[in-house]
């Protein structure tokens, strides 16, 4: 969190908030943070790192809690998938700069691509939208949702769309308690 790349922006606070920019980092370097790391190596690593961390976490909350929502498919957060439940063939589906270099097993794989043109097909689909949908405009959004309806193959097997999504409640008369869930 140190690394200058990552500081600065917090000195673009004031001009962030007298623009439309989307977020501090495009504010500051003209770009998005995706876009960014891309090009610089040591942004891209600890942003890697950091996102591998955090599904390694939701990894273990989910299959604790929600393993069965993946039961009956036959097909850092893929990883736990594949390794708790071995006859599901999971695919890392995230940029190519992301993937690139990452090998699978016999039941993971990675690839590269871009999520507004094409989505690999699945029986199932993960999205952690704390990641994915948070970070776009609703038009953004609907059309990767769509993307997300042409990557399931057979609609007749009932593939699913499966979104986990984190919300904060404030519990009624105590302001400062703050309660974070997974849904």
């Amino acid at each position: 969190m140190l690394d200058p790349m990552l500081m600065d922006p917090w000195q673009h606070l004031s001009k962030w908030f007298q623009n439309d920019d989307v977020t501090l980092v495009h504010t500051t370097y003209g770009r998005m943070l995706w876009n960014l790391a891309c090009q610089e190596n040591n942004l891209n690593q600890f942003f890697n790192e950091a996102m591998a961390s955090n599904a390694r976490l939701v990894t273990s909350v989910v299959l604790e809690h929600c393993g069965g929502v993946f039961e009956g498919l036959d097909g850092s957060f893929a990883k736990g998938i594949a390794k708790a439940f071995r006859k599901i063939s999971c695919t890392s589906f995230d940029l190519p700069h992301v993937v690139d270099g990452l090998v699978g097993n016999k039941n993971l794989s990675y690839v590269g691509g871009d999520m507004f043109k094409a989505i690999p097909k699945a029986d199932a689909l993960l999205m952690i939208s704390l990641w994915i949908l948070h970070e776009w405009s609703d038009e953004k959004c609907v059309k990767i949702l769509k993307q997300c309806k042409e990557a399931i193959p057979n609609k007749e097997t009932r593939g699913k769309l499966i979104i986990i999504d984190m919300v904060v409640k404030v519990h009624e008369g105590e302001k400062d308690l703050l309660e974070t869930t997974f849904l």
